[in-house]
């Protein structure tokens, strides 16, 4: 691992404490870097009414896309759990629409696992203008009209 690395998952470690956890009490921090070198930190923020609930990843590509920033090259978790583990299917979905090749480093305890998002999504959704509904052809009465 390297020292970006190293300062990435000590950081995501710190906004980890900061998560709001109540309900499964399993908190997650994130920091997102951009390109230009940029940090930006997300924590999961729990709620009563569970699909509410905003996971640590894409509070910190909120936050760096209010910030200004499109473009990124690394991603770091931190969890309290077991192992570690990688952006929930929601996650991996946003996270492509800015960086299909993010790098992902993720800890829990002494377990290091990395991963690039094109391994984890490597079918991802895109829209496309083709991909769009076709205005809808003039019926037969309009044409002769």
């Amino acid at each position: 691992m390297t020292s970006d690395q190293d300062g990435l998952l000590a950081r995501a470690r710190a906004v980890r404490e900061r998560a709001y956890a109540p309900y499964s009490t399993y908190r997650v921090g994130a920091v997102l870097e951009a390109h230009d070198g940029s940090l930006f930190d997300g924590c999961n923020v729990e709620n009563a009414s569970y699909p509410l609930t905003l996971c640590a990843e894409r509070g910190a590509l909120s936050a760096a896309v209010a910030a200004g920033h499109r473009a990124f090259r690394r991603l770091a978790l931190s969890t309290e759990g077991g192992e570690a583990v990688a952006p929930c299917g929601a996650c991996r979905q946003a996270l492509t629409e800015f960086a299909p090749d993010l790098e992902i480093v993720s800890e829990a305890g002494s377990d290091v696992r990395r991963w690039t998002l094109s391994d984890l999504l490597p079918a991802r959704f895109v829209l496309r203008e083709d991909h769009r509904r076709p205005e809808a052809a003039p019926s037969e009465d309009e044409e002769n009209g």
